[in-house]
């Protein structure tokens, strides 16, 4: 309803001589204009409500095998409809006038694909008056990636997790996402992330590979990828169309036997309970590991110890084959250790578990931290040499952790 609308009821309430009769007007009123708004919220259909920005639900398909080519010099663009981080969809039509067009397939977890986001970004600023755009797609399918695949990066491949890596690096081309079907990326049949394909002003493939050919950050300047735009820009053939790209593998959704047993496996691990005492937290605080270690104070009876524990395992899996690892401590009464195991369990634990076994537990708090006020759940991050660099009391924020972890020096975002 418009402002003329309540402006009219108010007009009529006010001349009315009975609070029954300004009711009955005021309902006659309301229905009038309700059935106003719905005949014009008709107009967006189910099959078009995917186009209204900020709608859009992702739904990762298990898909059959299917064999995939990488696209030949020559051929037209296949066409898309895919949506970007804001749910807005895309087609290959909202590029026609583009003098060229630069179609990347990237992702978030890839190492590889980290490298070359600063230059995507430097590229695509320096090139937007020159006639080129371009698009970034992920292609990778949420069945086809394992934790384990994520210990570079604090995202995975998700739909939500892909505004966060735009929002970070501030992306200034549009980032879709092709996770549901992978049917943009089964055409185009990028074997890497990233790998490019390059389209002339007839939208006709002219390169496709690599951005460059060093992968390390600051030792190249995608000078493949210039070289290829800058001669179309001139009216040339590309010098060298065809490249190989260089990156971590599509992650394609037939593609999950290994998925499969990499969680069946972590699943069927052994999950021990050991009890420590004063002098066993003290060793653990100080970190002769080599490792970055992370360290977990909870127990069964805190609630958000319980939400918050299956995050810091996942924690475990992305980095664990890294320089890092997880250690649990228990402060639930040692006769209750069946409790604590029977959580420990369910939650497929592996890792190194400890319970306290001492009833007074204010000198575990001094020994832990003494910043720590005594609140469960308690998690810090330790170097090496023992130095605290991360401590939250309370539900931590699992972004900003992984966001610390990856990005110190001991692990890092590329090899």
């Amino acid at each position: 309803m418009n402002f003329s609308g309540y402006k009219l009821i108010n007009q009529m309430y006010s001349c009315a001589h009975s609070k029954l009769a300004c009711t009955i007007v005021m309902l006659l009123i309301l229905n009038l204009f309700q059935a106003c708004t719905l005949k014009k919220e008709k107009n967006i259909t189910n099959k078009d409500f995917k186009n209204v920005p900020g709608s859009f639900k992702p739904d990762p398909q298990k898909l059959t095998e299917q064999k995939v080519q990488t696209l030949e010099i020559g051929s037209s663009a296949p066409d898309f409809k895919l949506p970007d981080i804001n749910g807005k969809f895309y087609s290959l039509s909202d590029f026609k006038r583009a003098q060229v067009l630069v179609i990347v397939f990237t992702c978030n977890h890839c190492p590889t694909a980290q490298a070359y986001d600063n230059r995507i970004i430097q590229f695509t600023e320096e090139y937007r008056d020159k006639g080129v755009e371009l698009v970034a797609i992920m292609p990778n399918s949420a069945y086809g990636l394992l934790l384990e695949e994520c210990g570079y990066s604090d995202l995975n491949d998700s739909y939500d997790e892909m505004a966060i890596r735009a929002a970070d690096k501030n992306f200034n081309f549009p980032y879709l996402y092709d996770g549901d079907n992978q049917k943009t990326a089964i055409a185009y049949g990028p074997s890497t992330t990233p790998h490019i394909f390059i389209f002339n002003n007839e939208r006709k493939l002219s390169y496709t590979g690599r951005i460059d050919d060093s992968e390390k950050p600051g030792t190249g300047n995608a000078e493949d990828m210039r070289l290829a735009v800058d001669e179309l820009i001139e009216g040339k053939p590309v010098s060298n169309p065809k490249t190989k790209a260089f990156g971590c593998s599509i992650k394609w959704s037939w593609k999950s036997e290994w998925t499969d047993k990499v969680n069946k496996d972590w699943e069927d691990k052994t999950v021990t309970l050991n009890d420590i005492d004063e002098e066993g937290v003290r060793n653990i605080f100080i970190n002769n590991s080599g490792k970055l270690r992370l360290i977990n104070l909870w127990a069964t009876w805190c609630a958000p110890c319980i939400i918050e524990y299956p995050e810091l395992l996942k924690l475990q899996r992305m980095y664990g084959n890294r320089d890092f690892e997880f250690v649990s401590i228990s402060t639930d009464r040692i006769e209750n250790r069946e409790k604590v195991m029977e959580f420990l369990e369910k939650e497929n634990s592996s890792i190194q578990n400890f319970i306290f076994n001492k009833d007074e537990k204010y000198e575990l708090i001094e020994i832990v931290d003494p910043k720590w006020e005594g609140a469960l759940p308690y998690t810090l991050l330790i170097e090496p040499d023992g130095t605290i660099i991360y401590a939250s009391q309370g539900i931590v924020d699992i972004l900003s952790l992984r966001k610390v972890i990856v990005e110190h020096p001991l692990l890092g975002r590329y090899y």
